[in-house]
């Protein structure tokens, strides 16, 4: 099974931020990239990390920290795959 969807969010030049999302199933395998929506080529705009906290046996939360590596603001789309 896969199901997926998508946000957006901007960032500041050179800022990093932290979202979380919280009540996916523990047993769900869930995948998340980020998308740079404002072209700019020539180098890597975005860099993320995924973190998992297991709020209870069935639950998790995942704290999801995305940073801007340009000197310019970013938009970009956080996208998100459910593979089971």
């Amino acid at each position: 099974m896969y199901t997926g969807s998508q946000w957006t969010g901007t960032l500041q030049p050179n800022q990093t931020a932290r979202w979380f999302t919280w009540g996916w199933g523990a047993a769900q395998h869930v995948v998340w990239t980020m998308m740079p929506t404002s072209p700019r080529s020539g180098a890597p705009q975005v860099d993320w990390e995924v973190a998992v906290e297991r709020a209870n046996s069935n639950d998790c939360t995942y704290w999801i920290t995305v940073r801007n590596l340009t000197n310019a603001p970013v938009v970009f789309e956080g996208r998100y795959a459910v593979l089971s």
